[in-house]
């Protein structure tokens, strides 16, 4: 019958017949047979009824994956939607929900007010009054909060801005030969302007752009300002091979004598340190704890890396942290090749490798080199134990304030001793949540003139130095009355002899914490 109807006249029915065969037969067989006669189709009869079945199941197939098509289709132009409508929006609302979705992540994440890590007692209280910079948010620069541009961007704005500052210098000597230089800016002041005394950075001296920054906000505020270049910098020959290091204070203690002798007894004296400079002076408050309660009357620390060894594994992290450290160890490369005739004579024959050190990549590297060997360390770990500042907070008894970033590139945030600041009587931490290494950049236009830490240095030494009202010192006494009775709550605890005498450690510790 399939035979006749194909003969038939019509030929729109033949078309028609020979598409559905050729559609049930599918491509890969000949249907040509159709028009060789009646043995040809019954041959192909039975392959026919077989892919009659074969279509069956296929529709049957068909239609059980009919909703998974559904599915992927209704996602998939959800997603072309959501395309075509993203593709199609104007570029100025795409950058007006950028800038919208920015300022949300900036007003939540970037502005914060600072943490204050400091005992419940006077110098917490004395700081909350008098310091009203600690009760704001800390704004930084809108288009630059990450750390590294922080720390990056502070330094070329400040080199760019600020100017030579004409200083009067000063050449000290020291006990065993050495000399170091002391820039006097004094400008502007009174006989009885009180003086800080400011200690740069590792390879820092007194022309050192963040010097620079704080020089000026003390001028501003009518304080005068005395920078202590380390051996060897601020253009000063060297005149013995011993450099300077992060655990050694000898040559501040020295410094710090001269210049109270130098000033007028009225003349109140304070001590600021950058970074390294920061470490030193660290070190000088704990070490000679009473010598410098003598000396000075308030010091503050910024940027300081307060565990070396975290410090060091954190500038080694690359890309951006090595690049800057790199940058560090090229500096001190530099500073040991300018005074390199002394070297050459002295090592000629030692272990110290000069050639060696001048290639050095990073900080670690020098100072395992170099530094922990002319300083008399075993190892470069022995000499960064010794300088980490950390686990020395109890014995400062100087009021200290120290400016922190959370994000430091060269100081991770768990480093930061927190609570050992809670519960120390003369230090108080203070931790912004941006502001990396020395930055603190705040502004829509950072202004070199009034910044986060010269506002800070300069609010804090003005109450503490020139303390009118007599309200500093009435605190630092209590403060220290603190000290001591939780000096003697220690050595209660520690002293069998203390103890045999009967001294109640409850009692005096009761009196800690009502004073």
């Amino acid at each position: 019958m399939l035979c006749a109807l194909v003969r038939g006249p019509s030929t729109g029915h033949k078309l028609a017949i020979y598409r559905s065969v050729s559609e049930l037969i599918g491509p890969g067989h000949d249907i040509r047979c159709l028009s060789a006669g009646r043995g040809v189709y019954q041959h192909q009869k039975p392959a026919q009824t077989h892919r009659r079945d074969l279509l069956s199941l296929s529709r049957e197939a068909e239609s059980s994956k009919l909703p998974v098509r559904s599915l992927h289709s209704e996602r998939d132009a959800m997603f072309y939607s959501m395309y075509a409508y993203l593709s199609n929006l104007p570029r100025l609302h795409v950058l007006g929900m950028a800038v919208v979705a920015y300022v949300v992540y900036y007003l939540i994440q970037v502005v914060k007010r600072p943490i204050i890590a400091c005992s419940d007692g006077p110098f917490k209280q004395y700081l909350i009054r008098k310091v009203p910079t600690l009760e704001n948010k800390y704004w930084p620069t809108f288009w630059c909060v990450e750390s590294r541009a922080q720390t990056v961007l502070a330094s070329l704005l400040r080199s760019k801005s600020l100017p030579h500052v004409n200083y009067r210098r000063e050449i000290l000597s020291l006990k065993d030969g050495g000399e170091v230089a002391l820039d006097w800016m004094e400008e502007g002041c009174e006989a009885s302007s009180p003086c800080i005394l400011i200690l740069p950075g590792l390879t820092g001296e007194s022309q050192a752009e963040y010097i620079k920054c704080l020089v000026f906000a003390a001028q501003q505020a009518g304080m005068r300002v005395v920078v202590f270049n380390n051996r060897g910098l601020g253009g000063i020959e060297l005149k013995t091979p011993r450099l300077y290091c992060a655990a050694n204070c000898e040559d501040l203690c020295e410094v710090v004598q001269h210049v109270r002798r130098t000033l007028p007894e009225q003349c109140k004296l304070g001590a600021t340190g950058i970074s390294m400079g920061g470490l030193i002076l660290g070190n000088y408050l704990a070490r000679k704890s009473d010598e410098a309660r003598s000396f000075l009357s308030a010091a503050k620390i910024i940027s300081v890396p307060w565990d070396v060894h975290k410090g060091s594994a954190s500038i080694e992290k690359p890309v951006i942290n090595s690049l800057l450290g790199r940058h560090l160890a090229a500096s001190l490369c530099r500073t040991l090749r300018n005074h390199l005739d002394i070297y050459r004579d002295i090592y000629q024959d030692s272990d110290i490798d000069i050639q060696r050190i001048l290639r050095c990549k990073t900080i670690k590297e020098f100072d395992e080199l170099f530094t922990a060997k002319q300083f008399g360390y075993a190892h470069v770990n022995d000499y960064y134990s010794d300088a980490t500042l950390h686990n020395k907070l109890d014995h400062i008894s100087v009021p200290l304030l120290c400016l922190s970033a959370a994000d430091d590139p060269f100081q991770p945030l768990d480093a930061i001793p927190i609570k050992a600041a809670n519960q120390c009587t003369h230090v108080a931490i203070i931790i912004t949540a941006r502001g990396g290494h020395i930055g603190f950049l705040e502004g829509w236009w950072p202004s070199t003139k009034d910044q986060y830490m010269g506002r800070l240095f300069t609010e804090y030494f003005s109450k503490a130095l020139f303390d009118e009202d007599g309200e500093f010192q009435h605190t630092s006494n209590k403060m220290h009355e603190r000290f001591i009775a939780k000096q003697t709550v220690s050595l209660a605890s520690s002293s069998p002899l203390l103890l045999n005498k009967k001294v109640d450690a409850d009692q005096l510790d009761h009196k800690v914490k009502l004073m």
